[in-house]
């Protein structure tokens, strides 16, 4: 397929190639999803090499579709679901939820069925343990309606049906211009797939459900009890990552830049630690936003985006859970809205959404630091970074 001229080749010296041919299990595919307001077209599957921490700037494939903003694989890799944050003033104004196929041997997408999410900017989905079902986040930047979690049924060939349960939060009305409303910013399952924990933005909670469709196949949520955990007034929940023994959760609040530390027991979260990410800079530099632990579990990082622009690097306790600060790095461009790991470790690459760029950092698996930069990439609003490999 012709790129478009948003996609520059780059100077030369920093392309993957360069005449050198890395091993198969050093070049690994990557998903970029993005807004396309502006010149992206939707989905990129790029090829990048574990080796010298290149991305190739021919895309492999490009899928058209609105905002592919946040993109969720499936544990065996041969399902890719999308959400389309669509909503009021834009191209599409209606939010939709996307479902392809991976092949198995290319890794090319192809379209299984798209349905509406029944809310505006769906902004984050994930699957329920047993996969059944896939969670989306309607975030909805309009105080009406609102924000809700929307829950779909997902077949075993991957094809979406419409939502069969949509819950709404009270606001908290901390923040007049944030807060009127519910604004479901992320859902994820607990560990053992028994419980969902719904991150609201607007209600500066975590609603907690309990999971069971075989109960009611049409509500497989109902509230747990307790209902919800209380943050600080006008913190502003957005992600929440368990870590990989589920003994403890982390969570990053947009608002106010802080990462809570839980410990997590079948159900209940209880707060072991705030931990500040702006360093008492002003409102400006408070955006905090992903999160992500590396491999080994030894390590956290966080985006904080504002004004600050950081990636900030935390050692991670092995029996507590609790965070300590290692290091600040910028990331050298504007919004850090998603970064990953690459599969080797050694190398952590950003989605500078704002400054149009994905920007490879070196990274020492040993200590957990982030070294010089790598690569810039030209992208157009880039949202969302996900290999196809197994997490």
């Amino acid at each position: 397929m012709k790129m478009r001229s948003f996609w520059p080749l780059l100077m030369a010296g920093s392309l993957g190639a360069m005449g050198v041919q890395a091993d198969t299990n050093e070049r690994h595919q990557l998903l970029v999803g993005s807004y396309t307001a502006g010149q992206s077209q939707g989905i990129y599957r790029l090829q990048f090499d574990s080796r010298t921490g290149q991305l190739d700037a021919n895309p492999l494939q490009v899928i058209k579709t609105d905002n592919p903003s946040w993109l969720t694989l499936s544990p065996d890799l041969t399902r890719l679901f999308v959400v389309n944050e669509n909503g009021p003033g834009q191209r599409d104004p209606v939010g939709k939820v996307s479902s392809y196929t991976i092949d198995p041997k290319t890794h090319e997408l192809s379209l299984i069925n798209q349905v509406q999410s029944l809310g505006n900017e769906p902004t984050h989905s994930s699957l329920s343990g047993d996969g059944r079902h896939l969670l989306v986040s309607n975030y909805s930047v309009v105080e009406d309606p609102g924000g809700t979690l929307a829950v779909l049924p997902v077949a075993s060939d991957g094809k979406l049906s419409p939502p069969v349960q949509l819950s709404s939060h009270q606001p908290s009305r901390v923040n007049p211009e944030r807060q009127m409303s519910a604004h479901v910013h992320a859902a994820v399952s607990s560990p053992d797939g028994k419980y969902v924990f719904a991150n609201d933005l607007g209600a500066d909670k975590v609603f907690i459900y309990r999971y069971d469709p075989k109960a009611n196949p049409e509500l497989p949520l109902t509230a747990a009890a307790p209902a919800f955990v209380q943050l600080p007034p006008g913190s502003g929940p957005r992600h929440l990552l368990f870590s990989a023994d589920g003994k403890h959760a982390w969570l990053t609040m947009e608002m106010s830049a802080q990462v809570a530390v839980f410990d997590y027991q079948d159900g209940h979260l209880t707060q072991r630690q705030l931990v500040d990410l702006a360093a008492g800079k002003p409102q400006p530099g408070r955006a905090a936003a992903a999160l992500h632990a590396s491999g080994d579990g030894k390590f956290l990082y966080v985006s904080n985006r504002g004004t600050t622009n950081e990636i900030l690097v935390f050692a991670i306790d092995p029996v507590a859970g609790t965070l300590k600060e290692l290091q600040r790095r910028s990331v050298e461009g504007d919004h850090p809205r998603e970064f990953s790991l690459d599969p080797s470790g050694k190398f952590l690459l950003i989605a500078n959404q704002k400054s149009n760029q994905i920007v490879v950092l070196e990274r020492d698996s040993k200590t957990g630091l982030l070294g010089k930069t790598v690569q810039k990439l030209p992208v157009d609003a880039p949202s969302d970074l996900k290999f196809i490999v197994r997490q």
